[in-house]
C-alpha cells in the first residue's frame, strides 16, 4: 500500500491495492509446445513445396502462408513456463498486472506477458533464495555467448520459508548501554502481488523493517535486571532485561515485524535471538561489574552460612556444657571462627599448650 504525507504529517494510505489473482487453468505447456512444433515441421514442409509450385495461386499462397508462419511462428514459445513446487511467477501485459503461476507444471501464458520480481538480483545471505543461474520459468533458446547467458535473471519467487539472519546491531537499552545483538527472522511469502507492486524491494523492505524493529524493541529492555524499569508498558517496575526475557523479546520482535510488512505481502513466522553482548568498549567493564556482583554474592552467602555455623558452635557448648565462656571469651571464639570461616585461605592451627587464661 503505498503513502502519502498530510500537511500534519500523518501517514494517508492509498486505496490502490493490487488484488493477487491466480491463474487456474494454464496447464497446456506441453500441448501447446508439441502444436507449434508440429506447425513449424508444416511450414517448413509448406514453403518447400510451394517454391517447387510457384506458377499456380495455391503454390504462391502456400509458400507466402508458410514463410509468414516461420517468421512470426516462435512467438508462442515466448509463452511457456516451467514452475517447480513452492515457487510462483509473477506476470504483466503490457504494464498491466496479468496474475500469477503458483502451481508446479508446465503452463503456456500470452507470449507477450514478462515476468516481474523485483528483489530477484538481491542477496541477503539467507536461505530460500532462487539461483541466477536457472532460466526464469520459460523455455527458451540457450544464448550463444557465456556473456548473454550471465546476464539472464531468474524472476520467480520461492514461496518457501526462510529464514534473514541480518548482520549484528550496535543498539543502546534502556539504560544507554551498547549493546551487540542479531536476530533471525524466518518468513515467507504469502501474497505474490502486494510483494511485487506494494513495496520497491520486498527483501530490502524486510530488511529494513527487521533492523528498526529490532532496534525499538531492544531500547525498552536493560541488558540485565535493574531496578525501576518498566518493560511492559503497564507502568510498574518488573524483572525484563534482554539476557533473562530473550524469549518475550524475540516474540516482541516478530509482533512488530509482522506489524510492519504486512502491506507488503510478507507473513513472519519466528524470530529468535541469535547473538547478544555488551559492544566492545564496555564489555571488560561490564565483566568487572558482573565479577564484582558475583563476589559479593558470594562473599554474603559464605558469611550468612559462617554466622549460622558459630551460632550451631556456641549453643552446642552451651547446652553440652562443655566449657563455660564469659562475654569476652565469647567474642574472642566468635572472632576466631569468623576469620577461618570467612577467610579465603586455608587456617594455620595454633595450639595453645598453656593456660586458658
Amino acid at each position: 500500500m503505498k503513502t502519502n504525507f498530510s500537511e500534519n504529517n500523518q501517514v494517508v494510505p492509498f486505496n490502490a491495492e493490487v488484488q493477487e489473482k491466480v491463474l487456474h487453468g494454464k496447464k497446456n505447456g506441453m500441448a501447446a509446445l508439441l502444436l507449434t512444433s508440429v506447425l513449424y515441421v508444416l511450414a517448413v514442409l509448406g514453403s518447400v513445396f510451394g517454391s517447387m509450385d510457384m506458377g499456380s495461386p495455391a503454390g504462391l499462397a502456400l509458400f507466402a502462408v508458410c514463410t509468414v508462419w516461420l517468421c512470426i511462428g516462435w512467438l508462442p514459445y515466448l509463452g511457456l513456463r516451467v514452475l517447480r513446487p513452492q515457487e510462483a511467477l509473477v506476470l504483466t501485459l503490457f504494464g498491466n498486472y496479468y496474475g500469477t503461476l503458483k502451481d508446479a507444471g508446465f503452463f503456456f501464458v500470452n507470449p507477450f506477458c514478462v515476468s516481474v520480481n523485483p528483489a530477484a538480483k538481491t542477496r541477503l545471505g539467507q536461505s530460500g533464495d532462487v539461483d541466477d543461474s536457472e532460466s526464469a520459468g520459460r523455455i527458451v533458446i540457450p544464448p550463444l555467448s557465456s556473456s548473454q547467458n550471465a546476464k539472464r535473471v531468474d524472476n520467480r519467487i520461492s514461496l518457501k520459508v526462510m529464514t534473514l539472519n541480518n548482520a549484528r546491531q550496535k543498539v543502546n537499552d534502556v539504560l544507554g548501554n551498547p549493546v551487540e545483538i542479531g536476530v533471525a527472522v524466518m518468513w515467507r511469502l504469502s501474497d505474490t502481488a502486494k510483494a511485487v507492486f506494494n513495496v520497491d524491494n520486498y527483501k530490502e523492505y524486510l530488511s529494513l523493517q527487521c533492523d528498526s524493529a529490532v532496534r525499538e524493541i531492544v531500547r525498552i529492555y536493560p541488558y540485565d535486571v535493574a531496578p525501576n524499569v518498566d518493560t511492559t508498558g503497564d507502568g510498574m517496575a518488573d524483572d525484563g532485561s534482554l539476557r533473562g526475557s530473550s524469549t518475550i523479546v524475540a516474540e516482541r520482535v516478530r509482533q512488530k515485524i509482522g506489524e510492519r510488512v504486512q502491506n507488503a505481502g510478507l507473513e513472519i513466522l519466528d524470530a529468535r535471538i541469535t547473538y547478544l553482548a555488551y559492544a566492545p568498549e564496555i564489555a571488560a567493564a561490564m565483566l568487572q561489574r558482573q565479577q564484582a556482583s558475583a563476589i559479593v554474592d558470594a562473599r554474603k552467602m559464605i558469611v550468612d552460612g559462617a554466622v549460622g555455623m558459630v551460632e550451631m558452635a556456641l549453643d552446642r557448648l552451651s547446652e553440652k556444657k562443655i566449657v563455660d565462656l564469659d562475654d569476652e571469651r565469647k567474642a574472642a571464639m566468635v572472632s576466631n571462627l569468623l576469620v577461618v570461616l570467612c577467610g579465603n585461605r586455608d587456617a594455620q592451627p595454633v595450639v595453645n599448650s598453656g593456660s586458658l587464661y
